[in-house]
């Protein structure tokens, strides 16, 4: 009995040993197991939080600590440390996929320029429009390709007999200078202009290499720097004669009709340098311009070429030595419903009649004082200032005109009272009067002021009339006693000057 006793203590014992060990081992398994989900989950902090709560653990795996909302916190912090992992490990990808694909771009743009080197033609217009192609509308490739050293293989094929190779390379070098002045200047400085001349006289009437070379003179011309060096190696007379061809032939070709529009474009950006003006003048150019007035498809362009010209006193003097030049402007102030027309035209003509008494003559001949009235009154802001401004010339001309009469008809020898520094006394107003006798100073400036508003009545009343008629209205809608009415109290202080 006392060995079965002893056996059976030995056994508790064992028993009591047995389950303690077990208790311990499901203690440490609950923490190991609680260290991998706070890994996963980024955690970090179940050592910590172990440590705090002294390694005392819930029977059923489930303590206070854990339950909490620091634990919940943490977790979630641990959550976004994942995302921004995951989102790092993206953007890692993404970066090297698109450094990649540079690399592959670049490889291709080498091999490009090596076969623009080929000596076989076939392989370098191939090559040439792959350039054409690659450069169209990505300016990294057309700065990358000038860098390979694409343009002088380009400029090379223009000695190149073959016509589809010839245009290849225009178009190729066309698309290079595209946005990027740096590609334009080198096109330029390495004698690209003189062998697009020298073309044009071995090719003779073929447009489709006509057409490339206007568009690359376009495109070049934008830069300044270009400007001199294009303007002075005959590419001006060549680009009036390609416009006046295009406008004889008066075909629908929108091939054509692009081709016009381009050397109108080359012509104003050439025009823009002072130095070119000269060249230009030596031409038909203006006498074209102002022929070509009228049609809608190029007005703008002509008189914004007109607007450079006229800055210069011998591209005023080319102008108005045209026949019925000054008509034709005034017309535009009154045919045309586009605001830059009038703008424009209304610019030439205010520089015309501020330099020049011929030709402010000539302009009340051709009846520009209604047309600019009735531009002060519905013309856009710039166009009624440059209204104003020839007014105030006129207006100024005709006080002259009549002062001159009245002196003659007096026997006065002052040629233009107008105005001038008072030399009668010196009064409350002696600062500016009229170079004319004191007795008849009154009498003559009373005159001139009557002549004047005289004029500007007769003028309102003109464009009013005039206005009515535009508006397609009953003609009695504005019966002549009210015109009357409105301008019979008008004088020139009235008017925006």
């Amino acid at each position: 009995m006392a060995k079965c006793h002893r056996n059976n203590g030995g056994s508790i014992a064992l028993h009591h040993s047995h389950t303690a060990k077990n208790a311990t081992a499901g203690g440490h398994f609950r923490l190991l197991r609680r260290l991998i989900i706070d890994a996963v989950s980024c955690g970090g902090n179940s050592r910590n939080r172990y440590r705090q709560s002294g390694g005392d653990e819930d029977d059923d795996g489930d303590g206070g600590d854990f339950g909490s909302a620091t634990s919940h916190a943490e977790k979630e912090e641990g959550s976004g440390k994942l995302s921004d992992l995951l989102n790092a490990a993206e953007m890692k990808t993404e970066a090297e996929a698109e450094a990649k694909k540079k690399e592959e771009a670049l490889a291709e743009l080498k091999r490009v320029v090596k076969e623009l080197r080929e000596e076989d033609f076939t392989i370098r217009r191939i090559a040439a429009t792959k350039v054409r192609s690659l450069a169209k509308e990505d300016s990294e490739a057309r700065a990358n390709l000038a860098m390979l050293g694409a343009i002088p293989p380009l400029v090379g094929m223009l000695d190149s007999e073959d016509t589809h190779s010839q245009i290849a390379s225009l178009y190729a070098l066309l698309n290079l200078g595209i946005g990027n002045d740096a590609n334009k200047a080198a096109i330029v400085k390495i004698g690209t202009v003189h062998k697009m001349l020298k073309l044009i006289e071995s090719s003779g009437s073929d447009w489709s290499v006509a057409e490339a070379i206007v568009a690359n003179f376009l495109g070049l011309s934008a830069l300044d720097s270009n400007k001199p060096i294009i303007g002075s190696s005959g590419a001006i007379p060549f680009l009036v004669r390609t416009l006046k061809s295009l406008d004889a032939s008066k075909t629908a070709s929108q091939s054509q009709s692009q081709g016009e529009q381009d050397a109108l474009r080359a012509l104003y950006n050439l025009s823009i340098c002072q130095s070119n003006v000269s060249v230009i003048l030596e031409t038909d150019l203006v006498w074209f311009l102002l022929s070509a007035i009228g049609d809608m498809d190029v007005s703008e362009w002509s008189l914004a070429i007109l607007s450079n010209l006229v800055s210069t006193p011998e591209g005023r003097k080319a102008i108005s030595g045209v026949s019925d030049a000054i008509p034709v402007l005034v017309d535009v102030l009154s045919w045309t419903d586009s605001p830059e027309c009038q703008e424009k035209a209304s610019y030439v003509l205010m520089i015309m009649a501020h330099k020049a008494y011929g030709d402010r003559r000539a302009m009340i001949e051709a009846g520009v004082v209604s047309s600019l009235l009735e531009l002060t009154l519905v013309g856009t802001t710039l166009a009624q200032k440059r209204a104003s401004r020839i007014l105030e010339c006129l207006r100024v001309d005709k006080g002259k005109q009549i002062s001159a009469s009245y002196a003659g008809n007096l026997n006065l020898g002052v040629s233009a009272p107008i105005c001038g520094s008072s030399s009668s006394k010196g009064g409350a107003g002696g600062g500016k009067g009229c170079l004319v006798d004191e007795e008849d100073g009154t009498m003559m400036m009373s005159e001139e002021k009557k002549a004047v508003k005289q004029l500007v009545q007769q003028s309102l009343q003109n464009n009013m009339i005039k206005i009515v008629k535009r508006a397609n209205l009953r003609q009695d809608f504005i019966p002549s006693s009210h015109i009357a009415s409105l301008t019979s109290s008008s004088t020139s202080k009235s008017l925006p000057f």
